[in-house]
C-alpha cells in the first residue's frame, strides 16, 4: 500500500507539473505585467505626494495636505502589496513549507483596515472643518486634484486585469480607484468653491467620498479576513466540488473536505474518499481524472485520501 502511495505521489506531481508547464510562459509574462504595475503605480503616486505637498504648503491649502496624507498611505501599501507580491513567488522551506505563499492575504486584509481607517479619518476631518470652515484656493485645489484624476487613474488602469484573479491586486485596485473617485470629488469642490466660497461644500463632498470607499472596502476587508481564517474562497463552490466528485462512478462517498486559500489566488483542498475494494487497481488514473475537474473549479492543489468500502452502497453512502 505505501508502494502504491509513492507511485501515487510521483504521478500526481508529473501531471503537476505538466500542466505547469503549459502556462509557465503566460504566468511568467503576467508576473512581470504585475511588477511593472506596481513600480509605475509608486513612481506615479510618490511624484504626485511631492507635488501636492509643496502646493499645499505654499498656498497653505489643508484639503491638498490632507489628501497628500491620503496618497502617501496609497504609496505605502502600493509597497506593501508588492513586497507580499514577491513573497508569494519565493520558495518553500523546511521551516515554511507552503513558502509564503499567505503573505498576499495578510496583506490584502492590511489594505482593507488601512482604507477603513483612511475613511474614518476622512469623516473625522469633515466634522472638525464643519465646525471650523478653512479657507480654500479653489482654482488651485482643481488644478492639483485633476492630475490625481490621471495618476490614480492610469495605475488603478494597470490593475484592472488582474482585479478578479487575485485578492491582493484588488486590494491595490480598489486603492488606486477610490483615490481617482477622492481626486474627481476635490475638483469638483474646488469649482464650486472658486465660484461660490461655500468652503463647507468640501466637507459634504468627503462625506460622499467616505462612503464610497467603505462601501467598497467592506467586501475586500470581509473576503480577506475569510481567507486568513482559512475559509472557503468565493470564488470556490463547495456544493459543485462534491457534485463533480460524485460524477466518478467509482466513488462511493466523500467527507472530510477542506478547502483554503494557499495564496491570494491559489487554492487547496484536502479530502477523503470512499471507494470499492475492486476499484483500488484503476484507481491512480481517476484520481487524476478528479483533480483535472477541480482545476476547473479554482483548485489547485488536490490531496486525497483512500478509504476501502467493504459494505453495499446504501450503507457507504
Amino acid at each position: 500500500m505505501e508502494h502504491h502511495h509513492e507511485h501515487s505521489h510521483e504521478h500526481s506531481h508529473h501531471h503537476d507539473n505538466h500542466h505547469s508547464h503549459d502556462h509557465h510562459g503566460h504566468h511568467h509574462h503576467e508576473v512581470k505585467n504585475l511588477t511593472s504595475a506596481f513600480i509605475i503605480g509608486i513612481i506615479l503616486n510618490t511624484l504626485f505626494v511631492i507635488t501636492e505637498v509643496f502646493v499645499g504648503f505654499s498656498s497653505s491649502s489643508l484639503a491638498l495636505l490632507s489628501d497628500a496624507g491620503h496618497n502617501a498611505t496609497d504609496v505605502f501599501s502600493l509597497l506593501l502589496s508588492l513586497f507580499a507580491f514577491k513573497l508569494s513567488k519565493s520558495k518553500a522551506t523546511d521551516k515554511y513549507t507552503y513558502g509564503y505563499k499567505k503573505a498576499t492575504i495578510l496583506n490584502s486584509l492590511a489594505n482593507a483596515i488601512l482604507l477603513v481607517f483612511v475613511t474614518i479619518g476622512i469623516i473625522w476631518e469633515g466634522i472638525i472643518r464643519f465646525n471650523h470652515p478653512v479657507v480654500i484656493q479653489g482654482q488651485l485645489v482643481s488644478i492639483i486634484a485633476f492630475i490625481g484624476i490621471f495618476v490614480n487613474g492610469i495605475s488603478a488602469y494597470l490593475f484592472f486585469k488582474g482585479k478578479d484573479d487575485d485578492i491582493n491586486i484588488r486590494g491595490a485596485y480598489l486603492h488606486l480607484l477610490s483615490d481617482a473617485l477622492v481626486a474627481f470629488g476635490v475638483v469638483i469642490t474646488g469649482i464650486i468653491i472658486w465660484y461660490t466660497h461655500w468652503f463647507w461644500v468640501d466637507t459634504l463632498i468627503s462625506f460622499v467620498i467616505a462612503i464610497v470607499i467603505l462601501v467598497s472596502t467592506w467586501r475586500l476587508l470581509t473576503e480577506s479576513l475569510r481567507l486568513a481564517l482559512d475559509g472557503v474562497p468565493h470564488t470556490v463552490n463547495l456544493k459543485e466540488v462534491v457534485d463533480t466528485i460524485h460524477q466518478f462512478k467509482e466513488v462511493k462517498g466523500v467527507h472530510h473536505i477542506h478547502i483554503w486559500a494557499l495564496s491570494s489566488n491559489k487554492n487547496a483542498m484536502t479530502a477523503h474518499l470512499v471507494i470499492e475494494d475492486s476499484d483500488l487497481t484503476h484507481f491512480e488514473s481517476v484520481k487524476q481524472k478528479i483533480k483535472h475537474s477541480l482545476q476547473h473549479l479554482n483548485i489547485n492543489h488536490v490531496t486525497l485520501e483512500v478509504e476501502v468500502s467493504v459494505c453495499d452502497d446504501s450503507i457507504c453512502n
